[in-house]
């Protein structure tokens, strides 16, 4: 019934208890979660995630705050995407948040980062992931000036915080957005705001797990078991049922990332 579109079971907290994890996704009715690759190093653990367990789905990429770790090439991204149930590319963007004592002009090499991961998204076909953090308005303008034309792009601005505004030109641009555990957070009204004006085609689910619990379970370790709890408060913003929420987020992954209904995928019909 549900989807997690934006995990990391690579990451040792979670990747040591896979098992127990994999059984309270069943349990929840989680029928499908998406392994999100933050560098290269880790990439053949999260394709090997994904090739482990049919519910399972990998992307490639380096996360823009990851740094002292091997540089992608366009090419390289390109091979690692023609994987077996490899199904898009990222996480990838920018991220402004810590600085270091830098200045932005400093974070070029973030910049030459995103472009490489813009080109291979364009060279495979595939879904762009992309994460911004107080870099919103650079992050849209190399979209925009290496998307071609208005409404070209595929893809989704994960883990969305940002304004109405940058919800706007993501929606014109072609992407979905992404809505975690933040949604049902006490402080997250004008989150919540947002949610309410995108359009319920163009909106995905996540937990970003480990990170970003969402109530009732805030504070602790985060798996993909409790995005219902983000469906539920994706339903409460639009005024749906948890059922609308639940069956449209999971379509408009299926679309997104190309893949045919989990019914089918079990040899049954499309619910």
């Amino acid at each position: 019934m549900f989807v997690d579109s934006h995990c990391h079971l690579s990451f040792p907290e979670l990747l040591t208890r896979l098992d127990e994890i994999l059984a309270a996704m069943q349990v929840a009715r989680v029928e499908r979660a998406l392994c999100i690759c933050t560098t290269l190093e880790e990439s053949e653990t999260v394709i090997g995630l994904a090739q482990r367990d049919p519910r399972l789905f990998a992307t490639v990429g380096v996360h823009p705050d990851s740094e002292g770790v091997r540089e992608p090439g366009v090419q390289e991204l390109v091979a690692l995407a023609r994987r077996p149930r490899v199904v898009g590319i990222g996480e990838t963007g920018l991220d402004y948040y810590r600085l270091n004592g830098r200045t932005v002009a400093q974070m070029q090499w973030q910049r030459d980062r995103f472009v490489v991961h813009i080109e291979a998204a364009q060279a495979t076909g595939l879904p762009l992931v992309v994460h911004t953090r107080s870099a919103s308005e650079d992050t849209v303008a190399l979209l925009r000036q290496h998307g071609g034309a208005q409404g070209d792009w595929r893809g989704v601005f994960h883990c969305f915080t940002e304004t109405r505004e940058v919800a706007l030109a993501a929606l014109e641009m072609g992407f979905h957005i992404s809505f975690s555990g933040i949604l049902s957070f006490r402080n997250a009204q004008e989150l919540r705001d947002v949610a309410r004006e995108v359009p319920l085609e163009r909106c995905l689910i996540e937990t970003d797990s480990p990170y970003l619990a969402p109530v009732p379970h805030r504070g602790k370790l985060n798996t993909p078991a409790w995005v219902p709890h983000v469906a539920e408060a994706l339903a409460a913003a639009k005024g749906l049922s948890l059922e609308e929420v639940a069956v449209a987020t999971r379509r408009n992954f299926e679309r997104l990332f190309s893949l045919p209904p989990v019914a089918d995928t079990a040899g049954g019909g499309a619910v």
